[in-house]
């Protein structure tokens, strides 16, 4: 299986990262994005594009892929409906709408969060922004297409968040992680399972296009034991 990963090097992004290189059904993988990861591996190669908000002039490298694990993501804070919608909703699309073209028989899977609003109307400004996003890729004209909604994401393997803030939130949040666990196991998860979980659909799919928390830790636990 040949990947694509765009935002790799993001706290989910990683964590995706890390499970194809170790998974050997896939075959290689293709990041793209605009830092390197610092990652060396013999399946790894990595397209530096300044702005993936216009793909033409690498849309050459991107075919002949299987699946593409999109985990590019920022936070809300601080924006204005317009400014997250630029970030969240367009840059999406528009690498999405290459990807459609370019691989009709791709899957693509998407990193949302939970608490995405699917009707596009509620209070949240970012759970509108992000139910438009994933109603639109649901309609482009891959293979198949599925959202992942993943709830809290414990950082696992060393995986750290680029953003100053998470990672102070996540250092004061991570001793709490197995009480949270034992409560709600439907709302946690770790970069682990959900790596795990998104090569799992990427190739046998799923029963349905939005995979919840508790469908991703099902997903990345099932068969283990």
């Amino acid at each position: 299986m040949k990947v694509l990963v765009f935002g790799a090097t993001g706290m989910v992004g990683q964590g995706v990262l890390r499970e194809c290189l170790i998974d050997p059904e896939v075959t290689s993988v293709l990041v793209v994005g605009r830092a390197g990861t610092g990652v060396r591996h013999d399946k790894l190669r990595e397209l530096i594009h300044a702005d993936l908000f216009d793909l033409s002039a690498i849309d050459s490298e991107l075919s002949g892929y299987d699946s593409c694990f999109f985990c590019l993501g920022v936070s809300s804070a601080g924006m204005t409906e317009a400014q997250y919608t630029r970030v969240t909703y367009d840059l999406t699309m528009a690498a999405a709408r290459v990807l459609a073209r370019l691989n009709p028989g791709m899957t693509l899977i998407y990193v949302s969060g939970a608490g995405t609003d699917s009707s596009e109307k509620g209070r949240s400004m970012w759970a509108r922004v992000k139910g438009r996003t994933e109603n639109e890729l649901l309609r482009l004209p891959f293979k198949a297409a599925y959202m992942f909604r993943p709830g809290f994401i414990q950082p696992k393997n060393g995986i750290r968040s680029r953003t100053r803030l998470y990672r102070g939130l996540y250092a004061v949040m991570a001793p709490f992680y197995p009480i949270w666990k034992a409560l709600a196991p439907g709302l946690v998860t770790t970069t682990t399972q959900v790596g795990l979980a998104m090569l799992k659909v990427a190739k046998r799919g799923a029963p349905k296009g939005v995979l919840e928390n508790r469908d991703i830790v099902l997903l990345a636990t099932e068969g283990s034991g």
